[in-house]
């Protein structure tokens, strides 16, 4: 008999300081890393349940592999998931496909993170979502406004439209949270992170929290450890996790 994988974490605690590091990845519910690019699920777990209570409504506009969605039907919360790829949103409803002893709501709808015109003003009660970083990772080959083929100039002034909406539906006093990443261009950092985090300000949120999230299981770690010392360049090996309040 296969044995029965558990629907929530075991020992699970919530992170206390602004270094967060999940080398177990987590593996309950219908969880996996198979799409390329998804945060562990202890980062929306956390986000969650640190920042909304059972029954709010809970935003990923960039549902991608369904990581958010299935935190927010854990833990008895309403989800509204967005993606501009269709394949992101088949992914996951079927990550959705399990019974839970709580019954939300869940929506799951194709749609453009810089126009979120089936949401209306102020009426999300936390936004815990995992955008593209610009072109690092292409989640399509030319789906017409995904963020993931945009350069960097380019993705940021998308971003700022981003940002707007996110401002628009949620609730005042509310939080969105935002796992962005940087880069490297001909050796030189590109802060993409910070960028985005001034760009969310501009759009009237103030920072609450600047975490850190290390990061684990990078592919062809040993490749890239041979070229670091090889070309002299730092391995990016952290994320940020910025909390906004509206």
């Amino acid at each position: 008999m296969a044995k029965k994988i558990p629907l929530q974490p075991e020992d699970f605690e919530l992170e206390t300081n602004t270094v967060w590091a999940f080398p177990n990845r987590g593996k309950w519910a219908t969880h996996d890393a198979k799409y390329r690019g998804n945060w562990s699920p202890y980062i929306p777990r956390n986000v969650i349940l640190r920042y909304s209570v059972e029954g709010d409504t809970v935003l990923d506009q960039f549902v991608g592999g369904g990581t958010t969605a299935v935190e927010a039907k854990l833990t008895n919360r309403n989800f509204i998931g967005i993606d501009i790829n269709p394949d992101a949103l088949k992914i996951t409803k079927s990550k959705l496909d399990f019974e839970c002893e709580f019954n939300t709501s869940i929506d799951i709808m194709q749609g453009d993170a810089r126009s979120l015109s089936t949401i209306a003003d102020g009426s999300i009660d936390l936004i815990c979502t995992h955008p593209p970083y610009a072109d690092i990772i292409h989640y399509s080959e030319n789906i017409d406004g995904d963020l993931s083929l945009m350069p960097m100039k380019e993705y940021l002034f998308e971003i700022g439209k981003v940002a707007e909406e996110c401002y628009r539906v949620l609730k005042k006093d509310k939080f969105c949270a935002i796992l962005m990443g940087d880069t490297r261009k001909k050796g030189m950092v590109q802060p993409l992170a910070f960028e985005t985090m001034r760009i969310f300000e501009m759009a009237g949120f103030k920072t609450k929290e600047i975490i850190i999230k290390e990061q684990h299981n990078c592919k062809a770690t040993g490749y890239w450890k041979t070229n670091s010392i090889k070309f002299n360049f730092l391995l990016l090996a952290h994320e940020y996790l910025f909390v906004f309040r509206k």
